[in-house]
């Protein structure tokens, strides 16, 4: 079993210890009720770095009022247990306290990229994400840090913020790991029923159907519109499918090397989000 450590005195002391050795540090931040894809980012953190920390904290700052804080599923037990099995050192569970002495005074925020998309839709998500993660990497201070490609505006806000900030860190993101049906894994998809559960593949469906269109250069306005209809008449209700620039997730992704077909959508008690970056030919 990892070593689990409460505080950030006791885990520095161990990280501390480690790199007098000369080991790196490789990092992967959740919010614990760990699946599969969870386990394979530390397998990846575990490739480029000496020794991997996994925090578990599930961050009370990127809920909204009426979100799921209270009833997100809390179990470091069944967690640690998973990770005893994969290249996890040690593993960082601290209390809100712990993590916010003082409350929040602070507030780190990436605006051009928090305000958009999901940050549309759950006001002060990103702020929260971006304050928590900066504390966390100024806790750790890994050589790596490794987060999921499926919250792919996520991995933009932590890249820009590790870039301005200038966090001697190097952010990795790692390939969503998907469910035979397609449906990338996610704790949330605990929400779904059987039949929600099959329905749910549909959005991975949707991405590479609208991928298609963007590769061949047609009927992509045309396709996007059909698969929204389609979505909606499963039962999904839609917080945005939309085509970015895969770089800075601006609108204007036509002159882009690359897009991202970006979708979140409600089914049922679970909201669900997904990518699909696509590679254009100019």
């Amino acid at each position: 079993m990892p070593v689990v450590f409460n505080t950030v005195g006791d885990l520095r002391e161990f990280l501390n210890a480690t790199r007098s050795q000369g080991k790196t540090i490789g990092f992967v931040p959740t919010m614990g009720n760990l699946h599969q894809g969870h386990l394979d980012l530390v397998n990846k953190a575990a490739e480029m770095s000496d020794v991997v920390i996994v925090s578990i904290f599930v961050n009370p700052m990127q809920f909204g009022p009426h979100e799921d804080f209270d009833a997100y599923p809390r179990t470091l037990e069944s967690d640690c247990s998973a990770l005893a099995n994969h290249p996890c050192n040690a593993v960082f569970a601290p209390t809100v306290r712990e993590m916010y002495p003082k409350g929040v005074n602070t507030e780190i925020d990436v605006p051009s990229l928090s305000t958009i998309l999901c940050g549309h839709h759950r006001p002060g998500h990103f702020k929260g994400v971006a304050t928590v993660v900066t504390k966390l990497l100024n806790i750790v201070q890994p050589n790596v840090a490794v987060f999921g490609n499926k919250d792919y505006q996520q991995l933009q806000v932590i890249r820009t913020m590790v870039a301005d900030l200038l966090i001697p860190v190097t952010i990795v993101g790692a390939d969503t790991t998907r469910e035979p049906s397609g449906l990338a894994m996610s704790s949330r998809n605990a929400y779904l029923s059987k039949e929600e559960r099959e329905t749910a593949a549909m959005l991975y469906a949707t991405l590479k159907n609208i991928g298609e269109a963007l590769r061949s250069d047609s009927q992509v306005s045309t396709t996007l519109k059909q698969e929204k209809e389609r979505l909606t008449s499963a039962g999904f209700v839609l917080d945005y499918l939309e085509i970015r620039d895969a770089q800075d997730l601006s609108k204007s992704y036509v002159e882009a090397t690359s897009a991202v077909i970006l979708v979140a959508a409600k089914l049922g008690q679970a909201r669900l989000i997904d990518n699909l970056v696509v590679e254009l030919k100019h």
